[in-house]
């Protein structure tokens, strides 16, 4: 299993996503995306399974989704606090049980197992800007090792 794991691209895909992708069995997109075009883009690569951010207001995505990819289920939701769940959240990790949320909003990397749940934010992906840090994330094999990519 390798999943390519991207959030915050607000419109703009660095062609260095796509080299990085390379070869992924599938995209997570944790939201703020931008025009949907990015989305086909991606798709180009390996399937894609993207959420909206609180800057997007498509009709194609939902706020959160569920996907099991290679025995793992995967929580995509774009505003998390993995330190502290809002309480609708809290309820629906407890439901859906995944072994990953993956999220984005605050332009941070993040990678963290709390009470058994990997937490996984890939960065920021989108145009540069004042000296942020731009990353993405692979997710690799079964025990789900991250490691993160600059841009």
């Amino acid at each position: 299993m390798k999943i390519g794991v991207i959030s915050d691209t607000h419109g703009f895909l660095d062609p260095k996503v796509l080299e990085i992708f390379a070869g992924v069995s599938h995209i997570l997109h944790a939201g703020d995306i931008g025009d949907d075009s990015i989305i086909v883009e991606l798709e180009a690569i390996a399937p894609v399974t993207a959420v909206l951010g609180n800057t997007d207001s498509s009709p194609t995505f939902r706020l959160a989704e569920v996907v099991a990819l290679a025995q793992r289920k995967f929580f995509v939701h774009h505003i998390v606090n993995p330190h502290a769940l809002k309480e609708n959240l809290q309820f629906q990790v407890a439901r859906e049980r995944p072994d990953a949320v993956v999220f984005g909003h605050t332009h941070k990397a993040f990678c963290e197992t709390i009470g058994g749940v990997l937490y996984l934010n890939p960065g920021y992906a989108g145009k540069p800007k004042f000296g942020a840090e731009r990353t993405v994330a692979i997710l690799r094999g079964q025990e789900m090792r991250v490691e993160f990519l600059s841009l």
